[in-house]
Order: structure tokens, then sequence, then C-alpha cells
């Protein structure tokens, strides 16, 4: 009876020590792309921890990247100074880590790429910019969605933004 007891009490602790760890895992979801290692605890950068949230659905890529905030170069096609790309994950904010060539300032955009073909369609794929500006037809000034990046680790949130009706915002909105 006494080593029965025992066996139950050690179940009864290996599983809160794993319903302990599925807790902490979904409070801090795992740091996504090539680059994760440089936002870790202790990296020194210069990098930046993107979370992006707001996701219409669990379907097609994530893309992240970057530019400068200079005219001719941001948003610009080919222009981008980095790159993230990866599988939508199947649930929750997506946390990004992306290193950066140096302290300075610059533009975050992310693009939820649905159909997975590489391109931004207006009609069904969400993106969103740092700073989250709020956004019409056309694209955001540079001046709006520009970040200054420091030695280490900035994080960064960005919510996504989906056509609707004759609007772009974010789904929850």
């Amino acid at each position: 009876m006494v080593k029965s007891a025992g066996r139950i009490l050690m179940r009864a602790a290996v599983i809160a020590v794993a319903l302990a760890a599925t807790s902490v895992a979904a409070q801090s979801p795992t740091i996504l792309g090539t680059d994760a290692a440089a936002c870790r605890d202790g990296a020194s950068g210069p990098a930046a921890l993107v979370t992006i949230s707001g996701f219409k659905d669990r379907q097609g890529r994530l893309r992240l990247q970057y530019y400068t905030g200079l005219p001719g170069e941001y948003l610009e096609s080919g222009k981008y100074l980095r790159r993230q790309e990866m599988p939508v994950t199947v649930a929750g904010d997506m946390r990004v880590c992306i290193t950066l060539p140096s302290h300075g300032e610059f533009a975050m955009v992310a693009l939820h790429d649905r159909d997975s073909d590489g391109k931004l369609s207006v009609w069904s794929d969400g993106i969103g910019f740092s700073n989250n500006p709020h956004l019409g037809l056309s694209k955001p000034a540079a001046t709006k969605t520009v970040v200054s990046f420091g030695a280490g680790v900035t994080q960064v949130h960005i919510i996504l933004n989906y056509l609707r009706g004759l609007s772009v915002r974010p789904i929850a909105k």
C-alpha cells in the first residue's frame, strides 16, 4: 500500500511539472527564425525581437523584413536589408528574431502570405508595420513606421491588418 501511494504521488508530481512547463511555454512562445540565438537572454544584439499577432488564420507563411526609412529604399521592391520567412505556427502570436546590421532606425514589416506565393495579395494577405500605424489603401509614411534600435535586443510588436470591406484593419477591430 505504501509503494502504491508513493507511485501515485510520483505520478502526480510528474503531471504537475508537465502542466507547469506547458503553462510557461504558453506564456512565452518560442523565439523563431534563423537568428533566434541573437535574441536569447544575454545576447548583445543589435537585434529585433518582433512579436506578430492578429493572424486571420493559420495557413501560409510569415515573412518579416526590414528597411531603412530613406526615400528610394523604404518599401521598395528588393531594397529590404534582411528577411526571415517561415510557416505560420498552429496557434498564438509568433515571436521572430532578426539581426540588424547596426544600431539605428529601421522599419519592420510583417506579411502573412496566406497562399504562400511569395507576393502580397491585398485581397487576402495580412500586413503589419512597426509602430502599428493606421493603414489606408496606400503605403504608410516611413516616419510612422521607423523604430530606433539600440545596441542590444529591441522588442517590437506588430499587429497584422487585412482588407475588410473598404478598409485595411486588424481582425479584432
